[in-house]
C-alpha cells in the first residue's frame, strides 16, 4: 500500500510540476520576447534531463561509465518514440518550417555523432571534448537564432504576459516538483514490482527508464493541451542533443569509457527513431494522431524484443 500510494504520489507530483514549468517557460519566452522552441531548446530541455544527467556521472564517478551511454541511449529512445508518440496521441503537433529544417536535423547528426564515436566501443577524452564543444556551438546558435526571430512585443503582450520573477518561480517550481516526483514514483513502482515478482532486469527497462523520463513526458503532454507544441517538440529535441553532447561529453570528460551492453540495435533504434521522426514532421509539418501511434507501437515492438531475449 505504501508503494502504490508512492507511486500515485510521484505521478500527480509530476504532472503538477509539468503545469507550473510550461507556465513559468512561456512566461519566460513572452517577457523575454524569445520563440517557445528556444525555452523548449534550452530551459525546458536541460531541466527535464537533469535525472539522465545526475545518473551518468554518478555512474563514470562510481567506475562505470559504460552505464552512462545506456542510459542516454535508452532515454534518447523513449524520448522519440513514447514521448512524441503519447503526446501526438492527445493532441496533433504543429512544428514550425524552421524547427523541421534546423533543429531536427541536428537532433539527427547528434545520434549519428554518437554512434560514430561509439564504433569502437570506447569513448575518448578527445571524442567528449569534441561532443562538449558541439554543445557549446549549438547553444549559443540556438539563442542567438532565437534572439534574432524573437516574437514582436505587441504579440509578446498579449494577455498581459505573467512577471519575469513569477515565471523563474514556476520554473524552478516545476522541475522540482518533475525530478522528485519522478524518483518517488520510481521507488513507488520498483517496491511494487519487487513484490510481484518481476525481476531487476525488466524493472530496469521498465520502471527505471519510464520514471527518468517522466519529466520530459509530463512536460510535453502539458505543453501539447495548452497549444505550447514548440515547447514539447523543442523539449524532445533539446533533451536528445542535450543527452549526447552534453551528458555523454561531461561524463567521457571524467572518465573515458568503454560500452557494454549497448548494442548496435540500440544504436540503431535511436538513429532510426530520430529519422522517421523528422519524416513525420516534414510531411505536413505536423506529428498527427496515426504518426504517434506507430511511433508508441515501435517502442513498444523494441521492448518486447528486449524482454523476450534477456
Amino acid at each position: 500500500m505504501i508503494n502504490i500510494l508512492l507511486a500515485v504520489g510521484g505521478i500527480a507530483l509530476v504532472i503538477f510540476g509539468a503545469d507550473r514549468l510550461v507556465a513559468g517557460s512561456v512566461g519566460i519566452a513572452e517577457r523575454m520576447r524569445i520563440s517557445q522552441i528556444v525555452i523548449g531548446l534550452t530551459v525546458v530541455a536541460m531541466g527535464t534531463s537533469a535525472p539522465e544527467l545526475f545518473v551518468s556521472i554518478m555512474s563514470a564517478l562510481a567506475g562505470t561509465p559504460d552505464l552512462a551511454v545506456g542510459n542516454i541511449v535508452g532515454s534518447n529512445i523513449f524520448n522519440t518514440l513514447v514521448i512524441v508518440g503519447v503526446t501526438a496521441l492527445v493532441s496533433p503537433m504543429a512544428i514550425s518550417r524552421k524547427t523541421v529544417r534546423r533543429d531536427l536535423p541536428i537532433c539527427v547528426l547528434a545520434g549519428c555523432a554518437l554512434a560514430a564515436v561509439c564504433a569502437d566501443w570506447q569513448i575518448s577524452r578527445i571524442e567528449a571534448a569534441i561532443l562538449f564543444a558541439a554543445f557549446i556551438a549549438y547553444m549559443v546558435y540556438t539563442v542567438r537564432e532565437g534572439r534574432k526571430n524573437a516574437p514582436e512585443a505587441d504579440d509578446a503582450a498579449q494577455g498581459k504576459p505573467m512577471k519575469i520573477w513569477a515565471a523563474i518561480l514556476f520554473v524552478l517550481l516545476g522541475f522540482g516538483c518533475l525530478i522528485g516526483g519522478g524518483q518517488v514514483f520510481v521507488i513507488g513502482a520498483t517496491g511494487i514490482a519487487q513484490s510481484l515478482g518481476v525481476s531487476d532486469a525488466i524493472i530496469g527497462l521498465t520502471v527505471v527508464a519510464g520514471g527518468t523520463s517522466l519529466p520530459e513526458l509530463a512536460t510535453c503532454v502539458a505543453a501539447a493541451r495548452k497549444g505550447n507544441s514548440e515547447i514539447a517538440i523543442g523539449n524532445v529535441i533539446g533533451s536528445n542533443v542535450f543527452n549526447i553532447f552534453m551528458i555523454i561529453g561531461t561524463t567521457g570528460l571524467i572518465t573515458p569509457m568503454t560500452i557494454c551492453g549497448v548494442t548496435l540495435l540500440d544504436m540503431g533504434v535511436m538513429a532510426i527513431g530520430g529519422f522517421v521522426l523528422w519524416t513525420f514532421s516534414y510531411t505536413k509539418l505536423t506529428v498527427e494522431r496515426w504518426e504517434g501511434a506507430v511511433l508508441t507501437a515501435a517502442y513498444i515492438g523494441y521492448t518486447w524484443w528486449l524482454i523476450s531475449n534477456l
